[in-house]
């Protein structure tokens, strides 16, 4: 009789070794990452915010042999519950011009996307499906300020701003407290 305790403990010790161990005896946590199927991600449906007003703007540095001014209208700064910051970018170039852009940034991805086109008149022009794609963010002299924002200001160490507060105050400090 005073055996069969002692067995009933020793069969619950190797059950529960037997659901935490794998074929080799290592060690497997129950319910760990691998176990759950990752939903995939969706991009949130979005519309074009209003056109950006000057009172508004944030410069951002980008490099040194930038010969264009950056701006960010820190009234359409957004971090959107799928992980991509959304903004209006304000490009001032050396001789004169002014682009305005709505994009859009997927930190997780290392991409951006451009959505809308500024027009003279303060009105959008959507971009068209076939251009409405992701793109690598590079460090390239055509798209370096992708690169000063994902990493200095929006993409900290990878990972996206958790609010529009964050990402205007880092704008505004001139570098995420956290990037590198």
């Amino acid at each position: 009789m005073k055996l069969w305790p002692a067995f009933l403990l020793v069969a619950i010790a190797a059950n529960a070794a037997a659901q935490l161990s794998d074929p080799f005896g290592r060690y497997v946590p129950k319910n760990h990452p691998g176990d759950e199927e990752e939903k995939p991600w969706q991009e949130l449906a979005i519309e074009p915010p209003a056109f950006p007003r000057q009172e508004n703007l944030l410069e951002f540095y980008v490099s040194a042999v930038a010969t264009n001014r950056y701006f960010i209208d820190a009234s359409t700064l957004g971090a959107g519950s799928d992980g991509v910051v959304r903004y209006v970018l304000v490009v001032k170039t050396a001789g004169g011009a002014t682009n305005v852009s709505f994009e859009g940034m997927h930190c997780k991805d290392r991409t951006w996307k451009h959505y809308a086109t500024g027009r003279s008149d303060n009105t959008w022009t959507k971009s068209r499906a076939a251009r409405v794609e992701w793109r690598p963010i590079e460090n390239k002299p055509v798209n370096r300020h992708h690169a000063a924002l994902s990493r200095d200001f929006f993409c900290p160490m990878g990972n996206a701003i958790k609010t529009a507060d964050e990402g205007r105050n880092a704008l505004r400090l001139g570098k995420h407290p956290d990037s590198i």
